[in-house]
């Protein structure tokens, strides 16, 4: 049997809001954030929403305002038909980037023709830890594995900073780099064609659109970076981990983030018969699992094994995605393969642009998208490290 191409028509995303009470995009329900969305998308590609087969969505904090299947509630806010079914997925920060892995998969084995991946998360409405209620989400079998303790993010990317030998001014340098290339991304149009603007509400319920991403910040200074305290320590950390410098700091570490974002993928057979011109086809999709307690480690044996799969090697791959949850990780990974710094988040990364969790993923591909199409290059390397110890890695081709 024949495999189906799967091939990228279109990206969108909303801008980025600072995912705290006042943000720009906070007085918006992610139901309506991810709706319109998906609303535009169909429209801009005059696509007849009906023919839609699927909708993926990713989304981390599945409660409150985000629960009982955001993809479903999503899909029926925008209008498209009942007939319309949608599933929402948790891969921790990759779940958008899973969400597109699944939706050509499907493509390709023949079961589905148009698919959208998508992704949505309100860190304003859903801070980090909602989830859980402030109940053990691990149990005790887990527990007797680790005894230790596993441990958050931060301090996972402590650790990392600390086996890679990443000082702090290293990562202050990076993170000061992300802002300063977002932000001449951002003044040369290179996000306009991915960017839709959002009805918003302000805190005095007036009205106002917004149209760039709140989080980048041009002014962004190594002197302002290196006045920031570490965020993760703590006097029981610092005694489990004596050797830790303690250079985590919010200036170094994506911001909480509001925003969604979304991908049409179809069989290249079906967009030809719709008059679509495809964009991108997808090469090859992997995900891997890690050590749970270095869990943003994941992004080296998922870019190992896709290169193994395809037989290409980093020289052969024009542009890196490598998502900035914290500056270790995509300095770590640059030292690990020793990549072209300059192929790396060349638009600046989630330190700059933001990190809104289960939107994360199809953010990335639209910006490895447009960077592609800017260059002219050919090949795109997309790999996101994940809660828990994972790691998605995928590769496009620029048509």
């Amino acid at each position: 049997m024949s495999v189906d191409e799967a091939v990228i028509i279109d990206v969108v995303r909303t801008p980025s809001g600072r995912g705290k009470p006042g943000g720009a995009l906070s007085g918006v329900h992610p139901v309506d954030l991810l709706g319109d969305l998906l609303a535009e998308l169909v429209r801009r590609n005059d696509l007849d929403p009906g023919a839609v087969e699927d909708v993926i969505a990713g989304c981390v904090g599945q409660v409150g305002p985000q629960s009982v299947n955001i993809a479903r509630n999503a899909l029926l806010a925008a209008g498209f038909p009942e007939h319309v079914p949608g599933t929402t997925i948790d891969r921790q920060c990759g779940s958008s980037q899973q969400a597109a892995g699944f939706a050509a998969q499907a493509v390709m084995a023949g079961v589905q023709d148009v698919v959208i991946a998508c992704g949505v998360e309100s860190m304003s409405g859903v801070p980090i830890g909602t989830a859980t209620l402030g109940r053990d989400p691990y149990g005790a079998r887990l527990a007797a594995r680790y005894p230790e303790g596993l441990v958050s993010q931060g301090v996972a990317a402590e650790l990392i900073a600390q086996r890679h030998r990443l000082t702090r001014d290293e990562l202050d340098e990076f993170s000061e780099r992300s802002h300063r290339l977002a932000a001449e991304a951002a003044a040369a149009g290179e996000f306009d064609r991915e960017l839709v603007p959002v009805q918003a509400t302000d805190a005095d319920g007036g009205h106002r659109v917004v149209d760039v991403d709140e989080t980048v910040r041009p002014d962004t200074a190594m002197a302002a970076l290196a006045r920031l305290n570490p965020s993760f320590r703590t006097p029981e950390l610092a005694e489990r981990f004596p050797d830790l410098e303690w250079s985590i700091t919010p200036g170094n570490s994506s911001p909480l983030t509001d925003g969604a974002s979304a991908a049409l993928i179809m069989s290249a057979r079906r967009a030809e018969q719709l008059g679509l011109t495809p964009r991108a086809r997808f090469h090859a999709f992997v995900v891997t699992g890690s050590d749970p307690l270095l869990m943003l480690t994941g992004v080296m044996p998922a870019t190992a094994r896709i290169l193994k799969q395809t037989g290409l090697n980093l020289d052969d791959v024009d542009a890196y995605e490598v998502n900035e949850a914290f500056a270790p990780v995509p300095l770590a990974w640059l030292r690990e393969f020793g990549a072209d710094p300059a192929r790396l988040n060349a638009d600046g990364g989630a330190i700059a642009l933001g990190h809104p969790l289960g939107a994360s993923g199809t953010r990335l591909l639209g910006t490895l998208l447009a960077r592609l199409e800017h260059t002219g290059g050919r090949y795109g390397l997309q790999t996101m490290c994940e809660g828990g110890g994972m790691a998605n890695a995928t590769i496009i081709e620029r048509i």
